[in-house]
């Protein structure tokens, strides 16, 4: 009975040290390539498009780019798509959040990130963030999971709202009255935009 009492004391211990390695990897991730985007936002002397290169050369390895593309159409729209119509989707679809990412980080003026404490979530990892300016707290919630790579973004909550959720929802809705290529068509009109 000791000897078991033992062993299951061992498990719960070592999955507890996993557990606090994850989330301070993710932590550690996430501060590491955060701070490294403000490092080149603050550069004086790069022009504007450099420091778009440079910005989403930092995030790129860090998000689920195609996962995401494939979350926000969301399963029965995503299986109905033949293997070219997914990877036009998501080429189209990651150049569209790239794009967004690109414009949000263009209105950047000196505003401090404050992480808080990660939050394991079954088998995925929620990090809460605040986004601090001179007269407003933005919450901000990375959410992420463990890739065969390492721990990727496979979705942002801004105040609450999910990027992932708010792009299914108006996928959904171009779907439901229109075509795939309707789709496509508003995607690549929003990109030339």
């Amino acid at each position: 009975m000791k000897k078991l009492f033992l062993i299951i004391l061992g498990i719960m211990l070592l999955s507890q040290t996993a557990l606090a390695n994850d989330k301070k990897e993710v932590e550690d991730l996430i501060k590491n390539t955060f701070d490294h985007v403000l490092d080149i936002l603050q550069k004086k002397d790069l022009l504007q498009e450099d420091k778009n290169c440079r910005v989403i050369e930092i995030v790129t390895p860090v998000f689920a780019f195609p996962k995401m593309a494939k979350l926000s159409l969301g399963r029965t729209h995503w299986l109905k798509l033949n293997k070219d119509q997914k990877e036009k989707f998501t080429s189209l679809f990651i150049k569209r959040l790239k794009s967004s990412f690109l414009e949000k980080l263009n209105l950047y003026s000196n505003e401090a990130i404050i992480y808080k404490d990660a939050l394991k979530i079954k088998k995925k990892i929620h990090l809460p963030t605040e986004l601090i300016s001179k007269d407003n707290k933005i919450q901000m919630l990375y959410k992420l999971y463990k890739s065969k790579s390492g721990w990727k973004i496979y979705d942002i909550e801004i105040q609450g709202v999910s990027i992932i959720s708010t792009n299914r929802s108006q996928f959904d809705q171009i779907l439901q009255k229109g075509t795939f290529k309707d789709l496509i068509n508003k995607l690549e009109n929003t990109e030339s935009a």
